[in-house]
């Protein structure tokens, strides 16, 4: 029997940029618990494809992207564009980049695979997130897979959303696998650290690995034929 390591790099979108306690109290920012927690599962994670000749074991190289951080003050989306998308990068010249916003560039570039977790907002896709992904052109997205994670303070978990989501997806190029997660009731499941309130209570801890099993077979199978074949 033989085996291979693969390291995939991964990169992790988080859609919200809310940083605001509501007057009725509660966190600045719900999707930090479950940043925090997807950050940790593909950080512990050793996952195995294959038969009983070819075993391949699957780690990650996690790359969070912030929209606080990327829009924020000094932020590699800050200055000559913002939040409202005032200049797509791609309607630029590469020497009229800064540098933070090159290094972005290439980070969604080399990446494998890419994991959106994102809140729900007007049962639809976040501004943040929206306007981050779309700074970029589909040329950096494209013949990669994508996952969805979203989560809500109620019970829906955020799946309208999702469906939003994925179609943005389809058009940028990273196909979306078919296994989403949703994370309803955050406060009750996820502590601030990200850590599980009861990880025996909940069989909604079932949704991301089956998520991570889809999107690793799909980045491998990917990688592959990128390698065999270039893109489109």
């Amino acid at each position: 029997m033989s085996s291979k390591n693969i390291v995939l790099k991964t990169v992790v979108f988080f859609g919200s940029a809310k940083n605001v306690i509501p007057p009725w109290g509660g966190d600045a920012r719900l999707g930090d618990r479950v940043v925090k927690w997807v950050e940790s599962t593909l950080k512990s994670r050793q996952a195995t494809l294959g038969d009983a000749k070819t075993t391949v074991t699957i780690s990650h190289d996690v790359s969070i992207i912030d929209p606080l951080q990327v829009f924020g003050k000094d932020g590699a989306l800050s200055g000559f564009t913002g939040g409202e998308l005032r200049a797509p990068t791609f309607f630029l010249k590469p020497d009229d980049l800064p540098q933070a916003t090159k290094d972005l560039q290439e980070t969604i570039r080399a990446a494998d695979a890419y994991l959106i977790v994102s809140p729900e907002y007007n049962h639809s896709i976040p501004p943040a997130l929206s306007s981050l992904m779309g700074h970029f052109g589909g040329s950096l997205y494209k013949c990669k897979p994508s996952g969805i994670v979203t989560y809500s303070p109620g019970p829906w978990g955020g799946q309208r959303a999702a469906m939003a989501i994925q179609i943005m997806c389809h058009e940028l190029g990273c196909l979306p696998v078919s296994k989403l997660c949703g994370i309803p009731t955050v406060t009750e499941l996820l502590n601030s650290d990200g850590t599980l309130v009861d990880d025996n209570a909940d069989r909604m801890w079932k949704q991301l690995p089956e998520l991570l099993t889809q999107l690793e077979w799909m980045a491998v199978a990917m990688a592959n034929q990128r390698s065999a074949t270039g893109t489109f």
